[in-house]
């Protein structure tokens, strides 16, 4: 077992060195061009050590002038104004768990790549990719994705694995040197390098133990905020039914690497702490799962106190099982609350517990005073 995790190691060097040196010497042939080809903002950068990038201003603005350079500024005024949003929710909440988040204050932009993906990297620097804002409509599933890279920067897991990746990276180019694939100044392929680590960040996470960390800071800040925590479990539905429950999934999933849980693990985690969260009242099973065009096709039922309650219809762009973790967030929210204990009524067409909207039934559910009745027969 060593053996195989020294080898994925090793390669992965190798791989990030291949990656790196791509981006140095495709505009120069050597690197006298390459240094002559550096941009200020890439420069400026240089300028700072990792811990200088992570934990002071100045280094943050170098690094957040960086990648904005790199990936492109999207000035999309909807899809700025979502994430500004979204943000400043989420820095608030964060800070009720983790005070340490004013200590570097978080700065962030849209970058204008088109796939679904999210990042944050050293010094606090957040960037979403345009094409996140046009796979994913929900404003609480988006927050899932941001809290989650939020809580990698809380937990410091951007600097961590840079230095990591960058003491790989350094081994892999010297071997690369002995077997004279690279020529030119060892300083300036060292610095090269670092910044091309940095670069290649934007698209790369961490370790398992990290994934899990962040998913769990990610429903933590979620259950401080005004957002559904089923969110959580929503979005992960939302993957499945896009590309299946494969650790790998056809398009650029956001924090999701080949060795790192699937979606159906980390969706099932969610709904486990749900589950605790509501006091082991409420939950989602899964029925059946059948692929359909090549798309998975999930059916669940919503469970109160171990009995059926209802199952869902699609709705809102949403399969029915996506949604079902949505009702499912408000039941545990009502249940969390102690709302549970006067009875379920309708307002509007929305059956309500307390004050806690639990759903608005759509076609093919049945009718508002239908489902009131059964949750009162079950609660």
């Amino acid at each position: 077992m060593f053996y195989r995790k020294a080898v994925k190691e090793i390669h992965a060097a190798v791989t990030v060195c291949i990656i790196t040196l791509t981006l140095i010497f495709s505009a120069a042939s050597s690197p006298a061009e390459a240094a002559q080809a550096k941009t200020p903002a890439q420069q400026e950068v240089e300028k700072y050590s990792l811990k200088e990038l992570n934990t002071t201003k100045e280094g943050q603005m170098a690094l957040y002038n960086y990648y904005r350079e790199a990936m492109g500024v999207n000035s999309d005024p909807n899809k700025n104004a979502r994430l500004r949003s979204i943000m400043t929710t989420l820095i608030n909440a964060v800070g009720k768990v983790d005070p340490t988040v004013n200590t570097l204050p978080y700065v962030y932009f849209v970058n204008n790549n088109t796939s679904l993906n999210a990042f944050c990297s050293l010094g606090h620097v957040v960037s979403v990719n345009s094409g996140t804002f046009d796979s994913i409509i929900n404003e609480d599933e988006l927050a899932v994705i941001i809290g989650h890279e939020m809580g990698h920067g809380q937990k410091d897991h951007p600097y961590k694995g840079t230095k990591a990746t960058q003491q790989k990276v350094l081994l892999a180019n010297i071997g690369a040197t002995i077997a004279g694939a690279v020529v030119g100044s060892g300083a300036s392929i060292l610095t090269d390098l670092t910044t091309g680590i940095l670069l290649n960040q934007s698209i790369a996470h961490g370790t398992k133990s990290q994934e899990k960390e962040a998913d769990s800071l990610a429903f933590d800040y979620m259950l401080n905020t005004n957002y559904n925590p089923g969110a959580c479990a929503a979005i992960w539905q939302r993957f499945i039914d896009l590309s299946g429950t494969a650790i790998q999934s056809k398009s650029e999933m956001f924090f999701n690497p080949s060795d790192h849980p699937n979606n159906l693990a980390r969706r099932d985690k969610y709904v486990q702490k749900l589950y605790e969260y509501s006091g082991k009242k409420v939950t989602v099973k899964e029925i059946s799962r059948t692929t359909v065009n090549e798309k998975e096709v999930t059916r669940t039922m919503l469970v109160v106190n171990g009995k059926d309650f209802m199952e869902t219809a699609a709705a809102n762009g949403m399969s029915s099982a996506e949604r079902s973790y949505f009702i499912l967030g408000n039941l545990a929210v009502a249940y969390h609350r102690g709302y549970n204990k006067s009875a379920a009524y309708v307002n509007g067409g929305t059956v309500y517990l307390g004050q806690q909207p639990i759903i608005t039934p759509v076609s093919g559910e049945d009718s508002a005073q239908a489902i009131a009745d059964k949750l009162n027969a079950l609660k």
